[in-house]
């Protein structure tokens, strides 16, 4: 099974060297548009909606909102844009799972992540990390030491993610097959109910991206074994990756991005692919990005088709490797 890929992020510096628009004036076609998550407020991905959000009004909107819609591993969000207004007025921001592994990963999902939706943007890149807490000893400062853990310690041996069928999911799942450790995963709806789970003592790791855990490392809380990378993340050069660690199969760069409903005029995907890709180049947003550990990917709306359906091809070859069972 390999979890290695490369990502065509060349756009990123054309995209911010292009993301100088002036004032906008569609505010005067919208009073309100909304960006649409899946996964509970505080965590990195909210964080991100907000921030760009912020740029967006009132240049595309006199308003730009964010709303929570939680469950499914993102799907509910998905669905609920969906079926929204085709006006330039619900926009999505996504992990790739929703998109490109839960095809793979559900025998059936309440939305079409092709014919439904129309992309608009990359977002950022990221590196997941796997973080455990003070269930898991002080000695454990490594992922085979863990999974060694893990095997010693069947009763208390699980991780949480942000959901089923999640990239994380299947990360953590490859770590524990490669490591011959059986460890369960524990789905929560965003990565922040996992880590204060984890951070209480209820749950022994977490995977998720790595912006996610910083304030709970920072504070001595909880500790990064590996990150997902395939070299060390530039924001934190002194966590070994779990290549580096023995499992060279498992190297996954995450990804978010932004996207309307499928039956949206070009003209408004072309108004939300320059608001987004103006907010993105802004200096406060990238450093905001920055201190989460994240860099900016802004993308045309053609290089996002592409890299989604890159990304559904690479974890569909992964479904299949492992002889993952789709679940209802």
């Amino acid at each position: 099974m390999t979890l290695n890929r490369r990502h065509f992020l060349n756009s990123t510096a054309a995209g911010l060297a292009l993301a100088g628009f002036g004032p906008m004036a569609w505010a005067q076609e919208r009073e309100t548009a909304r960006v649409v998550i899946g996964f509970a407020p505080g965590g990195t991905i909210d964080l991100v909606a907000r921030r760009v959000a912020d740029k967006m009004s009132p240049g595309y909107a006199r308003n730009v909102i964010v709303e929570n819609k939680t469950g499914a591993g993102g799907q509910i969000a998905v669905q609920n844009v969906a079926t929204g207004a085709a006006d330039g007025t619900s926009i999505l921001l996504t992990p790739a799972s929703p998109l490109a592994l839960h095809p793979h990963t559900f025998s059936k999902l309440p939305y079409d992540p092709v014919a439904d939706l129309a992309p608009v943007s990359g977002a950022v890149s990221f590196d997941y990390a796997l973080a455990v807490g003070p269930m898991v000893p002080a000695s454990v400062k490594t992922v085979p030491e863990f999974l060694a853990w893990a095997k010693a310690n069947p009763q208390q041996a699980n991780f949480g993610s942000a959901g089923n069928g999640s990239a994380a999911h299947f990360m953590g799942a490859a770590l524990a097959r490669a490591g011959s450790a059986d460890v369960r995963h524990v789905a929560f709806r965003g990565s922040q109910p996992a880590i204060l789970d984890m951070v209480g003592g209820q749950l022994p790791a977490v995977i998720g991206p790595t912006g996610e855990f910083m304030a709970q490392v920072q504070g001595g809380k909880v500790r990064l074994l590996g990150t997902s990378g395939p070299k060390r993340g530039k924001f934190t050069p002194e966590v070994p990756t779990f290549a580096e660690q023995g499992y060279k199969d498992v190297q996954v760069i995450g990804w978010f991005g932004y996207y309307v409903p499928a039956r949206t005029p070009q003209a408004v995907v072309s108004q939300a692919n320059a608001s987004v890709r103006s907010a993105l180049g802004s200096q406060d947003v990238v450093d905001s990005l920055a201190r989460l550990y994240m860099e900016p990917m802004p993308t045309t709306p053609a290089e996002m088709a592409a890299l989604q359906k890159t990304e559904s091809a690479f974890w569909a070859g992964v479904a299949k490797a492992i002889g993952f069972s789709p679940a209802a």
